[in-house]
């Protein structure tokens, strides 16, 4: 978690971009009776029933100091798709930069050996030395800002059926086109998890936060305790 927090940390620099990836699933729905559109004093209607097609993938990196949101659609979210994704942000997105700092998850396909698996060895080294990984801790994806803008998406975009790939894309088309960029504010930092979070530090720690400014009430509470069991003449 702190190691998280401290990238968040980090001033912007175009050669080392902060950049965060997750992904989710859609499933994609058809209707099975064309919906009535609304007209002056009618509302659209919409029939419950509706025919399943599948599902589809939705990868998501968000560049939380520039607020920079790219997104791609794909069939499935196998460890291929993930590092055809990662060298589509490497060699498309950020060609410039030297490095690309990278906060994800710790999904069974979020590994770097996803690039053997997709490329050549040279090729997949290339692509290794183009990142620097910074994992979430379980149950700690809440760190990820790209989870919490795949929330704002699926409210924003997602809340409707959608029958295929071809229209999925188009409908986050249509969606980038006034949300391309976000203004992203994290504020919760390593100091503020030491005191919010303090239960989930080691014991060590927190019997160290206990005895701070206690030190003088715990050796008078020592002293008469001993006097208590000190044996009488």
């Amino acid at each position: 978690m702190e190691d998280v927090l401290d990238v968040y940390q980090l001033p912007y620099d175009p050669v080392r971009p902060q950049v965060c990836v997750d992904e989710t699933s859609k499933q994609l729905l058809d209707h099975v009776r064309v919906p009535i559109p609304a007209a002056p004093g009618v509302p659209a209607r919409v029939d419950d029933e509706y025919r399943r097609c599948g599902t589809a993938n939705i990868f998501m990196a968000v560049e939380p100091l520039t607020g920079r949101v790219m997104t791609q659609a794909t069939e499935r979210r196998t460890s291929v798709d993930f590092a055809n994704f990662l060298r589509w942000l490497s060699d498309d997105e950020y060609a410039g930069a030297e490095c690309i700092v990278l906060v994800m998850d710790n999904l069974s396909t979020h590994s770097l050996a996803a690039f053997y698996e997709a490329f050549e060895p040279a090729e997949a080294r290339r692509l290794v030395e183009r990142f620097e990984i910074h994992f979430t801790p379980k149950h700690g994806s809440w760190l990820n800002v790209a989870e919490i803008q795949l929330s704002v998406l699926c409210r924003q975009a997602l809340d409707q059926r959608i029958a295929s790939l071809p229209k999925l894309r188009a409908v986050l088309k249509a969606w980038h086109a006034q949300h391309d960029k976000v203004v992203v504010r994290w504020r919760f930092t390593t100091p503020d998890a030491r005191i919010k979070l303090l239960h989930l530090y080691p014991e060590i720690e927190r019997a160290a936060a206990g005895r701070v400014g206690t030190r003088g009430s715990s050796t008078k509470l020592a002293g008469e305790r001993r006097r208590a069991i000190r044996p009488s003449k």
